[in-house]
């Protein structure tokens, strides 16, 4: 790829969109790497454990937002078609969606895996293995093991979420919350095995559970937040902490131009851009040119480059999700 033909449907990244694309795709690939390495390591030393079980299926499903991520960036690329008039960008919400019924689904069998073992009173046993003609504990493998695959993902998890932000995507944004939660799972596997060893066998059951338990909560947290894009909801920050502020940028801009006597919009989020609806009421009621319209649609356009496109419709009044900006719940009649 290069930088004069990477595009987000008709959307031409930007220069310093096009290095964070490079730089999150090469970031992917290390993790699938670096997962392929350590759902090898952990196998090799799971025994009986319950909690090094539930940070290796935890691994397994590590894999799916990187790829996710990997296949949504090479589908939103193609140009809108007649089939596809809106283009490929719910490509990153259908794999956001994907990854969290993985999750959310995993999540569910691991507790109740956990759970019945935990009820059961299973005393889990961990042996020993030939190392080098030495006979050692398979409890101090795991934990080596663990402790050596814990940081990586912290850190890289961290570079992730940088990059997130400025290519408001929210798959690589949910990849990197998980990357920087995984720490807890090797501490909580560590946790299981030590305990075993201490023959406090109930620790193994509850720290599978704990683990079993963040992979519920990531799963149950993206699926609210995929399901809710796919919905279009009001388009919200990377994050979904807060309503992206260019909504409020188009409607401020928009105010300004002197034929213009009120104007709203309303904000579809595709994935890495944005469809815009901007709903204007002409002052005197006098019908704009043309031109003018145009004018002030691609100046809409360059007020961010995730407006992939944006309608401006001209109106006597605004609908009532739009008035004055402020959002649909705040009004006590129904939406428009």
């Amino acid at each position: 790829m290069t930088r004069e033909t990477v595009r987000f449907g008709h959307t031409e990244l930007p220069e310093r969109q096009v290095e964070v694309l490079h730089r999150a795709i090469r970031l992917e690939w290390i993790t699938i790497a670096f997962l392929a390495v350590t759902v090898t390591l952990v196998f090799l030393v799971l025994g009986n454990s319950q909690a090094m079980k539930a940070a290796w299926i935890e691994d397994l499903l590590s894999f799916i937002p990187p790829i996710a991520f990997l296949v949504a960036v090479r589908i939103n690329r193609r140009l809108p078609t007649k089939r596809h008039p809106y283009g490929y960008h719910r490509s990153v919400g259908v794999g956001h969606l994907v990854a969290a019924v993985a999750l959310g689904t995993m999540g569910t069998y691991l507790i109740v895996d956990s759970a019945s073992g935990l009820i059961a009173a299973e005393h889990p046993t961990i042996g020993t293995v030939e190392l080098f003609g030495t006979s050692v504990w398979l409890g101090w493998l795991m934990i080596g093991v663990m402790a050596v695959i814990a940081l990586p993902p912290v850190f890289i998890g961290r570079a992730k979420l940088k990059l997130a932000r400025e290519l408001h995507n929210k798959v690589l944004y949910a990849d990197a919350d998980m990357n920087k939660a995984d720490w807890m799972t090797a501490v909580g596997s560590i946790v299981g095995v030590t305990g075993i060893g201490l023959g406090l066998w109930w620790l193994d059951s509850t720290a599978a559970l704990f683990i079993a338990g963040s992979i519920l909560w990531d799963g149950l947290r993206n699926l609210r937040a995929a399901v809710t894009d796919l919905m279009d909801a009001r388009a919200t920050t990377f994050d979904d902490k807060k309503p992206h502020p260019v909504a409020a940028q188009v409607d401020e801009y928009l105010r300004g131009l002197p034929w213009v006597a009120e104007a709203g919009c309303r904000v579809r989020d595709e994935g890495h851009v944005f469809h815009i609806e901007a709903f204007v009421v002409p002052v005197d009621g006098e019908t704009p040119s043309l031109d003018t319209l145009e004018e002030a649609r691609e100046a809409c356009i360059d007020i961010d480059w995730k407006v992939q496109d944006i309608v401006l419709v001209l109106t006597r009044e605004l609908p009532e999700v739009v008035e004055s900006g402020a959002p649909a719940e705040t009004k006590n009649s129904p939406a428009a």
